[in-house]
């Protein structure tokens, strides 16, 4: 693994934690008022405005680019329909706490992320 790739994976894990505990507080706030399928998606929404932010300038080093930002959320459609499911396995199936159960997600869907989030974001040098 080369220099640069090692950088950005230390760098995203480091702003993916800050952005998934700042996530996940929202996400148990809102538990108190909703179902936690709504406060996840709520949650996991807010997540990517901040996440975009992260990645383009902490962990990728980019210039920030409004096309990016619109297709920042698509991108993060197959990251939301992988960790609800793995959030509804984990509640439904494997009966783990609710207040839990992203953080399984996060773990099973963390490397997908990464992927994704590094091919929209940075630019060959």
């Amino acid at each position: 693994m080369n220099k640069l790739l090692a950088g950005q994976g230390v760098r995203f894990l480091i702003g993916g934690g800050a952005n998934t505990l700042l996530s996940y507080v929202l996400y148990w706030v809102l538990l108190l008022w909703m179902p936690y399928a709504w406060a996840y998606t709520i949650s996991y929404a807010l997540a990517i405005l901040s996440g975009f932010a992260i990645s383009t300038w902490f962990v990728f080093r980019a210039s920030w680019s409004w096309l990016n930002l619109a297709a920042f959320p698509l991108v993060h459609v197959a990251n939301y329909l992988a960790s609800l499911f793995v959030v509804w396995m984990a509640v439904e199936i494997l009966k783990v706490p609710k207040a839990i159960a992203p953080l399984i997600a996060t773990v099973v869907v963390l490397p997908m992320n990464f992927i994704l989030t590094r091919k929209l974001i940075h630019r060959p040098d």
